[in-house]
């Protein structure tokens, strides 16, 4: 039984490792004539961040990052949506080959790359699948390639969104393990600090 309790308490120090607050505020009245503004750690309130970086990033992808402050982003964006496009030519490329030589072959030519000494090294069925698989291929690049450009936008909103929070370790909610040295056993708690 006590087993169970203790790992009831683990999965629950487990899921709450610790909790932070919001400061609502960036004045702090001390009495009716004192006003002592407060440490700013964030950007000031703007409403219209997010739908501007959100913006920057559909026209240019990256650029919504930039706006962000957020650089290191920007090369992951590129190589994201380069790969992308480099699969989606690729596959296009391979598609027009086995185009070509099934187009060949249905006008009774036998000189195409995939015939060898007269032996044909590919069947006309098996240009046929090559086509479609090849054909699968460049749709999915080329949705992949969408998302990534999409995820560039959804990114650059969310992050502007976030800036504007101001996350404080003023208040925390952390568990807590004490050893009681004179029974030999464990503690568990919780701690709540709360900083003025």
């Amino acid at each position: 039984m006590n087993l169970k309790y203790l790992f009831t308490a683990i999965v629950f120090f487990m899921v709450t490792t610790f909790v932070v607050a919001q400061q609502d505020s960036l004045q702090i009245k001390i009495n009716q004539d004192t006003v002592v503004e407060a440490k700013k750690d964030y950007k000031e309130y703007n409403p219209l961040a997010p739908a501007k970086a959100a913006f920057f990033s559909a026209v240019l992808p990256g650029l919504g990052q930039a706006y962000n402050g957020k650089y290191w982003k920007i090369p992951i964006a590129y190589a994201g949506l380069g790969i992308g496009i480099y699969f989606y030519l690729e596959n296009d490329k391979q598609y027009d080959r086995y185009r070509n030589a099934y187009k060949s072959r249905l006008a009774g030519n036998i000189d195409d790359e995939f015939y060898v000494n007269g032996v044909a090294r590919v069947s006309t069925d098996g240009l046929i699948r090559a086509q479609k698989s090849f054909q699968r291929n460049k749709e999915i690049s080329l949705l992949v390639t969408a998302g990534i450009y999409i995820l560039n936008i959804i990114d650059a909103n969310v992050d502007a969104h976030l800036q504007q929070f101001n996350v404080s370790e003023d208040l925390s909610f952390k568990p807590a393990v004490n050893f009681d040295e004179y029974s030999g056993k464990t503690g568990y708690g919780l701690s709540l600090n709360f900083n003025f």
